[in-house]
């Protein structure tokens, strides 16, 4: 019983030493908090709810100054950017000679065999300058027709109807009827070309009629065509020219236009042998219209910058089926730059001539001297072609146009036409 008693009192004795020792050093605290079983012992945290409210102030924070804006030299002020201006818009305007689209009635040019139903034949060799232009105008100078007309003129040109193809496979874009040939089958001819014209899309003008026309870009032209022979040497009829400009300019196009069929056949000096058609181009000119058209002499004749105006006196012959031996091989096409600014202002620019040949094929023999060269019979093949620069060819046809040509006028024999050509 003292034993038990003895060791009863050293374990109370050790274990009051253990908790002694505990207590100092905070041991039992945490080993009661973290024991699940004693959770209801422990007092509760306050919740955030129960909490005083916290005040934070930031210190202030200083920001950086901005930069001051500079500042102008005395006496100098700040320089606004330019606006850039609108660049100018250019076109084009093309003008060819004649278009005598087939072979005189019971001739055989053979025009029609030579192209062999190709309707881009004729053009061929000169649609590059008219693919892109803005406008193309020109003469024509044949009847569209299927009917079988009689005629009793000593020349007299019918094309059947299709043959208006060359025209839209060429790129013209306006033809002028108002000619000596518009009557050679008198008014069935003429109602026939018309109605073709029209059927074809082929915008067209007869004698003593003015039109406006719009081009794919906007231009409005104003289109007057005339033929008069009444003092019998083609001279403009100038009372009914200037009423038709007048007409023209109340409808505010951008250009005027006067197509007339006038002067002298194979002459290249107008200003010699019509000297008062050439006044009534100019006085046309004075009146309001931009440009003078003129065709009938089958040759070139020369070109005249006249005030702001520009008077082309004689295109000549383009594609010519009415002979295969024309007197004068020379051609060309002029192309005149139209500029329109950007308050719409329209204006003539410079011009470039393109000097050609009726034909693609040699006119003379190459093999011989130039002062004895005889001209090949047959030489027209109805295909205009431009003169290599640089030629005897290209020179002679550019002085006729620019006015340096001081050669004879030319002349042709149709006497025996007929029976040379039958």
């Amino acid at each position: 019983m003292k034993k038990v008693l003895g060791g009863f009192i050293l374990f109370c004795a050790i274990f009051a030493l253990a908790v002694l020792v505990l207590l100092r050093g905070g041991l039992l605290d945490s080993f009661l908090k973290s024991a699940p079983f004693v959770t209801d012992a422990v007092s509760a945290a306050p919740s955030a709810s129960d909490a005083p409210p916290v005040e934070i102030t930031a210190p202030p924070v200083k920001l950086p100054d901005p930069p001051e804006a500079p500042t102008a030299e005395p006496g100098s002020e700040a320089t606004p950017e330019p606006t850039p201006e609108a660049e100018p818009e250019r076109f084009i305007l093309s003008f060819i000679g004649d278009l005598t689209l087939t072979g005189s009635p019971g001739v055989p040019v053979n025009f029609e065999g030579t192209m062999n139903g190709d309707f881009g034949y004729p053009f061929s060799n000169v649609k590059q300058y008219f693919v892109d232009d803005e406008y193309t105008l020109g003469n024509l100078e044949c009847t569209f027709s299927d009917q079988y007309l009689s005629s009793i003129e000593y020349f007299s040109f019918r094309a059947p109807t299709t043959s208006a193809n060359i025209l839209l496979e060429g790129g013209v874009d306006f033809v002028t009827t108002a000619n000596n040939h518009s009557d050679d089958f008198n008014n069935a001819g003429k109602r026939d070309t018309w109605a073709t014209l029209e059927s074809y899309g082929i915008p067209f003008g007869k004698n003593d009629e003015a039109q406006i026309v719009t081009t794919p870009n906007g231009l409005k032209l104003g289109i007057y065509c005339q033929f008069n022979n009444q003092y019998g040497d083609f001279r403009p009829d100038e009372e009914k020219a200037i009423a038709a400009i007048r007409d023209l300019k109340a409808q505010e196009p951008d250009l005027i236009i006067c197509m007339f069929h006038m002067g002298i056949e194979l002459n290249y000096f107008p200003e010699q042998k019509t000297p008062d058609t050439c006044e009534i181009c100019r006085r046309c000119i004075n009146a309001g219209a931009d440009i003078v058209y003129g065709s009938h002499p089958h040759c070139l004749q020369p070109i005249e910058k006249y005030n702001d105006g520009l008077i082309l006196y004689s295109m000549g012959n383009f594609i010519f089926g009415g002979s295969s031996m024309p007197s004068d091989q020379d051609t060309a096409i002029v192309q005149l730059e139209v500029v329109r600014d950007a308050n719409g202002q329209v204006s003539l620019g410079s011009y470039t001539i393109i000097p050609c040949c009726v034909s693609s094929k040699p006119v003379t023999d190459p093999n011989l001297a130039s002062g004895v060269r005889g001209r090949y019979v047959d030489y027209n093949d109805f295909r205009p072609t431009p003169y290599a620069e640089g030629t005897e060819d290209y020179a002679r046809a550019l002085s006729k146009i620019d006015g340096s040509y001081d050669g004879p006028d030319g002349k042709a024999d149709y006497t025996n036409w007929h029976e040379q050509h039958g």
